[in-house]
């Protein structure tokens, strides 16, 4: 049991580092811009105010690096991570809010508690499973949505070419084993204020 457990884990590591590229070409590496429905002008503004928002953060505490996740989508900045103290949680989302041209800050800090492997695997299968029933479902452009699971609870950001796909999309979140939550961050592409031609 505990080696087709471990072949699990380690086949579902492999199975992210595939994904990763695309997934994270949505927010601006690895992927085309022709992919990415943004506008090339809007893709560059999402990209400075990561750069920005990133740099304020790292300012603060270089600690931060590995823990902290920000992304901006259309101007609208989306923040991950963990950190020690609620204190922390607040100044981060303080510093999102200061960054020139923000629209929204969504603040999905978690403050850290002592490390569960158990718990761990748990999320990582659930991130595993949603990546590939967004990459099976050929209703779904699975490169533009970035999947986080902590806890039980899934994190989903990115940008729906449609409501049906948005729907889709929290629909195959919500059908996986064990998932406690789901809170997506999903923009409509008509919702983006310049779109590409």
């Amino acid at each position: 049991m505990k080696n087709k457990l471990l072949i699990f884990i380690f086949v579902s590591f492999i199975l992210i580092g595939c994904a990763g590229v695309g997934s994270k070409g949505l927010f601006g590496t690895g992927v085309s811009v022709a992919l990415d429905p943004r506008s090339v002008g809007t893709q560059i503004d999402d990209s400075i105010m990561q750069k920005s928002i990133s740099a304020k953060i790292l300012a603060k505490d270089s600690k931060y690096l590995l823990s902290v996740k920000t992304k901006v989508l259309d101007g609208r900045i989306f923040v991950t991570g963990k950190v020690d103290s609620p204190d922390e949680k607040l100044m981060i989302t303080k510093l999102a809010w200061e960054t020139k041209g923000a629209r929204s800050v969504r603040n999905d800090i978690k403050i850290k508690e002592e490390f569960n492997f158990k718990q761990s695997a748990k999320d990582l299968l659930i991130t595993s499973q949603l990546r590939t029933a967004l990459i099976v479902n050929k209703n779904i452009k699975a490169t533009n949505y970035q999947i986080d699971t902590y806890k039980k609870k899934i994190y989903i950001y990115g940008i729906a070419l449609t409501s049906e796909e948005k729907d889709l999309v929290i629909s195959e979140a919500k059908e996986i084993l064990d998932v406690e939550d789901v809170i997506a961050s999903i923009i409509l592409l008509e919702d983006l204020r310049v779109q590409r031609e």
